[in-house]
């Protein structure tokens, strides 16, 4: 059941510091994203092909969603993993339940969401073991996406008294007029939609030959990730921004180009491999 746009569920895991590092491989503008190898702590490393970004993913790997709220205001991220909402297991939608974030808090989000007390762990698994595909949605396997919402403005309160100028009361545009009525806004505005066709685009693309199984994301071990519960009221129904960014084995990636293969570490056929040379006997050691 969809939740109502008002009323979601809110992080309130306790802020931490990012890996100085984790700059390099973060997806976003007002969400930085990066997904964390859960084994190494370490980012994984992001490479991009074409619009989209890609991330290697290594099988039975646990992982994490790191997410840092780069504004300073409150931000909220519905995300997905292979085209399902990771709070509510719905089918992902815009208008679901999602992540708030206060200005600059940066968290994890570990697993599928249990409970207020319990995730059920992110890992790597094949295709076919992925929740997605063990709840009949195999669709969308090989994403994770993050839709941000900005919080709808307050109104400043009304002048008090009769010494207010005239001249400084200006009238409040119309709902869902604040964007339009902002120069950036509209660039921001369309910059998004632009985004959002080129990664449309791609993904209807049909992928190249593949080397391996996909990889999925599976539903792991529980474990403790306590969550509160908050009001946050959208900007506009459309989110600013949507982070996608795709994932498979090591191996896919570099059959479809995204990596490139590294020479150095493939062994080099001989036709010969037992002849050091082609010379003639060697003279024994000299005599001392």
């Amino acid at each position: 059941m969809k939740s109502p746009a008002s009323l979601l569920c809110a992080i309130a895991l306790a802020a931490g510091t990012l890996l100085a590092s984790a700059h390099a491989h973060a997806v976003g503008r007002l969400l930085d994203v990066d997904v964390i190898d859960r084994d190494t702590g370490a980012p994984l490393p992001v490479y991009r092909h074409g619009s989209d970004w890609w991330i290697a993913g290594r099988p039975g790997a646990r992982y994490a969603i790191q997410v840092r709220n780069a504004s300073g205001e409150r931000v909220m991220g519905v995300m997905s993993v292979d085209g399902v909402n990771v709070i509510t297991g719905d089918t992902a939608a815009w208008d679901q339940s999602g992540y708030v974030l206060s200005a600059w808090q940066n968290a994890q989000i570990t697993g599928w969401r249990k409970s207020d007390a319990e995730v059920a762990a992110f890992h790597f698994t094949t295709l076919p073991h992925s929740y997605a595909a063990r709840t009949g949605r195999p669709a969308n396997v090989g994403v994770i996406g993050v839709a941000v919402f900005r919080e709808r403005l307050q109104p400043p309160p009304p002048p008090i008294g009769p010494m207010a100028a005239p001249m400084e009361r200006r009238s409040a545009p119309a709902a869902g007029d604040a964007e339009a009525a902002s120069p950036a806004a509209c660039a921001e505005e369309s910059q998004d939609k632009a985004v959002e066709a080129d990664r449309s685009t791609s993904a209807s693309a049909a992928r190249p030959r593949q080397a391996a199984p996909h990889l999925g994301t599976g539903h792991g071990a529980r474990e403790s990730a306590w969550v509160s519960h908050t009001r946050f009221e959208r900007r506009s129904p459309r989110p600013q921004e949507v982070i996608s960014i795709r994932y498979d084995s090591h191996e896919n990636l570099v059959a479809m180009g995204v990596i490139a293969p590294d020479r150095r570490l493939l062994p080099q056929p001989q036709a010969f491999p037992d002849s050091a040379s082609s010379g003639y006997t060697p003279d024994p050691p000299a005599w001392r």
